[in-house]
């Protein structure tokens, strides 16, 4: 049927056990609670907490690359730190 899905097909679409209904209800109830000038705030504030958190779990990775990049002091330099 979509895609050699068979009788699945329907389910393909799918969110988190949901089907497309009950998905279009749960947006119905978030819009009574919320209301639309309210819910574009919701998903900026939800967009910024993913930014963050994406930049806090990537700066680690990103600072021990760069240390492994760097290329090595000589040995007059290490010496000269050492005194």
């Amino acid at each position: 049927m979509f895609g050699g899905l068979g009788d699945l097909g329907f389910y393909r679409f799918a969110v988190f056990g949901l089907g497309p209904q009950e998905i279009l209800y749960i947006l119905i109830i978030v819009l009574v609670l919320f209301g639309g000038r309210k819910i574009p705030e919701i998903m900026r504030g939800l967009g910024e907490g993913m930014r963050e958190f994406k930049k806090a779990s990537s700066e680690p990775q990103e600072e021990l690359k760069r240390l492994t990049e760097e290329e090595p002091e000589s040995k007059q330099d290490k010496q000269e730190l050492l005194g």
